[in-house]
């Protein structure tokens, strides 16, 4: 007997990467059930190679007897939605930023911070971190085991992706459009993004930050631990698919290239790709499609005692988005869950 799913923002990419990452790892689901809203009733999304779903109205759902439902509709959404399937006894994992920083809610990568996974009985409600947060932390935790991190800088290099299916066709629009001596439209982005790099994600913040690079802090504190200071400046790039960052970690004590390369190499979801050659490293081009974090380029950074740099790379579509909810819902039906499938 398997389980009762649904996949709530079916349309987007991420719902459509977790439709095809749920039949990659073949999870033992009974029923699948593909949501969206109103403007998509009757749309049809594939689940694997040969199935197909029609797409139901989210609005008018009723969750009673849904076991799971793995959520990425936008956080307004999911803010009206989630606790609704969680108050008819499904257990929501939700990929927005609107139950992220609540203490009663877990915030979970589960090469992390598994641990966190016994207080879902709460509110039903597990939430997913940011994209650029998760694939951080994967990174960071084994290095964190070793000498205690104390304080982190990172520059991310965002792609397209990570703001939706529009911001993918404006860089596409874009670049086609400057080829073809046609004007260049923005409507996606505040500044052009075709042959540009913009450093805003999300909106601004009083201290001058923007919500993107708050959440990469908060994120990592509730997930590591409150005292790691984080500062963090992300760039939206154009790339179509997957994350990069540049990576400085401040340690409490001593840790060698040697040493932290071996303990990288040893983590779960982690590949090591770092040869001081031409091409001994891994860009999002090559990590589009994969499904583990990627680290290069690790080195001593001379400037701080006890510390490190390395170049971390991911598709924030799998790892960053759907693959880690599905990761979540494996260890959900490995333990607290195990019993409605017997």
């Amino acid at each position: 007997m398997g389980y009762r799913l649904a996949v709530v923002g079916a349309t987007g990419n991420v719902g459509r990467e977790m439709l095809q990452t749920l039949s990659e790892r073949n999870f033992p689901a009974d029923d699948i059930v593909a949501l969206a809203s109103a403007s998509s009733i009757g749309r049809e999304v594939s689940y694997g190679e040969d199935q197909t779903l029609k797409v139901r109205d989210l609005a008018t759902f009723d969750f009673k007897g849904i076991d799971l439902v793995l959520s990425s509709p936008g956080a307004k959404v999911s803010a009206v939605h989630a606790p609704r399937a969680a108050k008819a006894g499904a257990v929501v994992i939700d990929n927005t930023s609107h139950f992220r920083m609540e203490p009663d809610v877990p915030l979970v990568v589960p090469e992390v911070n598994p641990e966190a996974l016994a207080a879902y009985g709460k509110r039903n409600i597990i939430a997913n971190p940011n994209c650029s947060t998760i694939q951080m932390v994967v990174a960071l935790k084994p290095l964190h085991d070793l000498a205690r991190i104390k304080r982190v800088v990172v520059a991310t290099y965002q792609s397209v992706s990570g703001a939706g299916r529009e911001a993918m066709d404006e860089l596409f629009n874009q670049t086609r459009s400057i080829y073809v001596n046609d004007p260049v439209k923005k409507e996606e982005f505040t500044k052009q993004i075709a042959f540009n790099v913009i450093p805003h994600i999300d909106v601004f913040m009083e201290d001058g930050s923007t919500k993107e690079e708050w959440k990469m802090a908060a994120e990592t504190k509730k997930i590591l631990g409150r005292e790691i200071q984080v500062a963090a400046t992300c760039v939206r790039v154009p790339v179509f698919i997957g994350h990069a960052e540049a990576v400085t970690v401040e340690f409490e004590h001593a840790i060698d290239e040697k040493t932290a390369r071996d303990a990288l190499k040893g983590a779960p979801g982690i590949s090591v790709v770092d040869r001081r050659v031409d091409e001994g490293y891994v860009t999002p081009v090559e990590a589009a499609g994969e499904d583990n974090v990627y680290v290069s380029r690790i080195r001593r950074d001379p400037t701080v005692k006890n510390g490190l740099q390395m170049w971390v790379v991911a598709d924030n579509l799998r790892k960053g988005a759907a693959l880690n909810a599905v990761q979540i819902a494996e260890a959900l039906i490995r333990g607290p869950l195990k019993a409605k499938a017997a």
